[in-house]
Parts: C-alpha cells; structure tokens; sequence
C-alpha cells in the first residue's frame, strides 16, 4: 500500500509537512530579525520579501520589514508595512509602537498642515501600544515624550505627562524620572530637571539613565558633567551596545573629544551587541564624517562604502560615498 493510499501514514506526512513549514517560517523570521539588528538591512529585505510572498498576513514579518524601511528613513514604505502588521494583529502592542514611529518620522518631514493630521495617528497608535500592554515601557516613555513636546490640541500636555509618570514609576522607575526630567526641562526648571535626572540614575544606573543626564548637560553647556555621565554610561554597558553611539552622538553634537567619539563608534561596529537602534549603516556613515572632518578621507570613504553595502538605498550614506569619491578624483587629477 503507497503512502497515497494510507489514512495513517498520509494523515502524519501533512503533519510533518505542516510543522516543517512553521519552523521554516520561523526561522525566516528569526534570521530577518538577526540580519536587521546587525544593520544588514538589504539581506533582511530579501529575506522579507520572500517569506511575505508565501505567507502575506504574517504580522511579525510585516512589522520586520517596517523596520528595515524606518531604519533607512524611508516613511511612506515603513508606514505601508507597518499598517499591515496591525491589520493582521491589531492586538500586538509593539505592531502599533511601530507604526506610532513611523507616522512620527513622517510628521517630522512634513508640512504644518500635514503634520497636524499625522499626529493624531501618531497620538492614537502610542496610546492604543500602552493599552494593549501596560508594561511596553517604550512605548510608554514614547507616549510621555509626545505628551511633552505636543499642544493638548492633538493629545499632548505636562498634566498627562506628569499622569504617565506617576503609572510608570512602581514598574519603571528610572523611565519615570525621565519623563519627570523632560516635563521640567519644557518648564524651564534646570534644576528640577537635574534632580530628576540624576534620580534616574540612582534607580538602576544603567547606561541609558547616565546617557540622559549627559546629554542634559550637552543642552547645558556642562561639558565637564557631560563626559564624566558620557564615560559613566560606557562603563556601565558592558556589552558595548547601541549607548556607545548615543555617547558619540552627543559628543559630536557638543564638538567634544571627537577621538573618544570614533573610538565609541568603531567599538560599537566591531561588536555583538549591535541592534537596529543604531543601525550599522548609519553608524558607519557616521564614524566616516567624524574620521573626514579629521583629514582621513580614506577611511571616510570605507566607512562610506561599508555603509552603502549593508544599505545600498540609503540615501545619505550614497551621498557621501559620492562626493567622497569626486573628491578623491579631483585631488587624484590636480596630482597629475
């Protein structure tokens, strides 16, 4: 008797069928999230796209292509990809975060009158994210920030803000502190906003809180606290993640120690510990300005290139790559 005719036999090979296709999208999903947090973003998409092209409602796969596109600044795809994950998951706390960032980095490129409407949905998708799981603290800390920066007019204003606060602080205590910090900086209450600061701090001293308190000093023009909190917030990450980017970030936006900046920045590329919060790509096209604004136009442009491979459409490391390639022609002729 052949398997085709076997009740027993055909019952349990459609099984097995069915398993190994589950595990097999699985791990499509596992390496296109591997590939996007180690800023591989043109190998995720490949990825992506065929295992959409089986299996369209998957949401997880959805929401990990909006992140590709968010990660390259490119808003009206992530946007796309992100509306379909909640679609097909509308009860996913992190599918409406996602599309929360998205419609914000739109909001953030458009007109005055388009960036009203959008962040509404911007408003509305934070506020659904923190519904659905009361404990996705980044979406409550993104929440908290939209609530400070925004007029009540479209969601915003300190008293929510200082409500989200007072949720966050049993379960989050250092988040809370910030959000603190952040609605006495829109009062203008300096102190307040160090004391709240340096509270997050104290709650976990965890590299994100000592990278918070320098980046207020930046703001302050306290340059000497700004190291010592920047150095702080390095020392505590041990496993030289993405706060060794938001160190050299703030650096380089203060015009500080730009060799701490491109030592944080080539510490970050060279490790495990690298995650679609500070793509690769973008950290290479970083390293790669720092390293031109210090005469070394050959590394800038490796860096450059290196971005471009990982990211071949994105669009300001392509521009660098560009005119660092016309600059290397015209020094090459006037050598000649």
């Amino acid at each position: 008797m052949s398997l085709f005719t076997h009740p027993f036999r055909l019952r349990h090979a459609f099984l097995f069928a069915l398993l190994s296709t589950t595990r097999l999208l699985v791990a499509d999903e596992t390496q296109a999230n591997a590939l996007l947090q180690q800023g591989r973003v043109d190998e995720a998409a490949a990825v992506l796209q065929e295992l959409l092209s089986d299996e369209p409602a998957n949401a997880q796969a959805h929401q990990l292509f909006c992140r590709v596109y968010y990660a390259q600044n490119k808003a009206e795809p992530a946007i796309h990809q992100c509306e379909l994950a909640v679609a097909n998951a509308p009860n996913d706390s992190d599918n409406h975060m996602w599309l929360a960032r998205a419609y914000g980095y739109k909001a953030a490129h458009a007109s005055p009158f388009s960036a009203l409407s959008l962040a509404v949905k911007v408003h509305n998708e934070f506020e659904r994210a923190v519904q659905l799981d009361p404990e996705n603290f980044h979406a409550m800390s993104d929440l908290g920030e939209y609530y400070v920066a925004a007029p009540s007019l479209i969601g915003g204003g300190l008293d929510r803000a200082q409500a989200l606060a007072a949720r966050m602080q049993p379960k989050f205590p250092a988040q809370s502190h910030r959000l603190l910090a952040l609605i006495a900086e829109k009062k203008k209450d300096s102190a307040a906003a160090e004391a709240e600061y340096l509270a997050a701090v104290d709650a976990g001293k965890t590299p994100e809180a000592y990278i918070n308190l320098g980046d207020f000093y930046r703001r302050q023009n306290q340059h000497d606290k700004m190291l010592d909190a920047l150095q702080s917030a390095v020392a505590a990450d041990r496993r030289d993640g993405p706060p060794l980017v938001d160190a050299a970030s703030t650096l380089t936006e203060a015009h500080h120690s730009p060799q701490l900046a491109i030592s944080l920045l080539r510490t970050y590329l060279g490790s495990s510990a690298k995650t679609d919060g500070a793509p690769a790509f973008k950290v290479h096209l970083q390293l790669g300005c720092l390293l031109a604004q210090d005469g070394d136009a050959a590394g800038a442009h490796r860096e450059y290139l290196a971005a471009t491979t990982l990211a071949s459409n994105y669009v300001p490391a392509l521009k660098a790559l560009q005119a660092s390639q016309t600059k290397g022609d015209t020094m090459s002729s006037n050598q000649h």
